[in-house]
């Protein structure tokens, strides 16, 4: 009896959502679920040890956590001296942990930057370029297969980063989208990565990866990572409609606008050990006067509604019908446990139109 009872409390608790388990959602078009939430890593190999990534890592995979995101270029901020060692952190985790099978990873290649520290030359996605930086993630990662395998940004200038202006460039030596789609199609039939997905890029560009793969018969986009939080919703203008329409989710970076809508820079505060209170004078997307002034607005929204800034910018994001996953990061465990329990936090429609009212006087105040 006394067994039975616990079951029907349980099942009776688990309908009124008191009980929660982490949401999946399909990757594209493809069968592969991955969570709602996923682990972000660039901080690790810069202001978290190989210890805390672990730590990290664990965590989330106990708690529902299948998704990781990293990069051949992480830690951030770039560096010559830590390239790579976010990745080779992951990979000596699955070699301590034994548990590969349990993650959907997804790393990215570099595309043209400047930084020549990777290849001694010019980053760009040709061939030679993307077949080297794949062996080197496998070999960082200690792993024979990429789940999901990024163009970081495209070889071709465009507007990212911040930019929500075009200003056309005529370019005599980019890299035509079938060439690198071509050589993705290789790495796909040889095993070494199962499925391609684009990040700071533009309706044009994921379009015109998608119109080619149909026409070649080349391997398919199955998400696009581009910035998106309640600071920046530049997203939902074109790329929106393409991700519901083509089955082409979102993978949602910065969606705290680093740190910004936690509510820790509020009142011009700067807290010791904090991504922008080191980094500041290298990452000014979201600190500039509309960023400081909108944040606020949001922050003290979600204190106003019971929340704090954090369950409610992350709950915002949660709910948007184009994303596929929402990609946090923590540099130490209880920011992480905060950030993974979004996921549980649902917004009424009162405060989502309380959110559009504010958005709405400022749209894109840090593209």
């Amino acid at each position: 009896y006394y067994y039975l009872i616990v079951k029907i409390c349980y099942i009776f608790l688990k309908s009124r959502k008191i009980f929660f388990e982490m949401e999946f959602r399909n990757l594209g078009n493809t069968d592969l679920k991955v969570s709602l939430i996923c682990l972000g890593t660039m901080t690790w190999g810069e202001q978290n040890s190989e210890q805390e990534g672990f730590e990290q890592m664990d965590y989330s995979l106990d708690n529902g956590v299948n998704f990781f995101d990293t990069a051949e270029l992480y830690s951030v901020p770039p560096r010559k001296e830590t390239w790579g060692v976010t990745e080779e952190i992951i990979g000596n985790w699955f070699k301590s942990r034994r548990c590969r099978e349990k993650v959907v990873l997804a790393t990215k290649v570099t595309g043209r930057s400047g930084m020549k520290w990777f290849r001694n030359k010019e980053t760009r996605l040709n061939k030679e370029q993307i077949n080297s930086a794949v062996e080197g993630s496998l070999k960082r990662l200690k792993t024979d297969y990429i789940d999901l395998y990024q163009l970081h940004w495209p070889d071709r200038k465009a507007n990212f980063f911040g930019k929500l202006s075009y200003e056309h460039e005529e370019e005599v030596d980019f890299i035509e989208i079938r060439t690198q789609l071509e050589v993705l199609a290789d790495l796909v039939k040889s095993g070494k990565i199962r499925y391609i997905g684009l990040s700071n890029e533009t309706s044009w560009g994921l379009m015109k990866f998608l119109s080619i793969a149909e026409k070649y018969d080349l391997p398919r986009v199955v998400s696009v990572q581009n910035p998106y939080s309640l600071l920046n919703r530049s997203y939902e203008v074109g790329m929106a409609e393409i991700s519901i329409r083509e089955k082409c989710g979102l993978l949602a970076y910065s969606p705290l606008a680093f740190g910004m809508l936690s509510g820790k820079y509020d009142n011009g505060s700067k807290p010791d050990g904090a991504r922008l209170t080191l980094f500041g004078d290298m990452f000014t997307r979201y600190t500039k006067p509309k960023g400081l002034k909108y944040s606020e607005k949001f922050n003290d929204l979600a204190r106003k509604n019971g929340m704090t800034p954090v369950e409610m910018s992350l709950a915002f994001v949660n709910s948007r019908k184009f994303l596929t996953s929402n990609i946090i990061g923590a540099t130490n465990i209880d920011q992480l446990k905060e950030n993974i329990k979004s996921f549980q936090v649902k917004l009424s429609q009162d405060l989502i139109d309380e959110i559009d009212s504010i958005h709405n006087k400022n749209p894109f105040p840090c593209p």
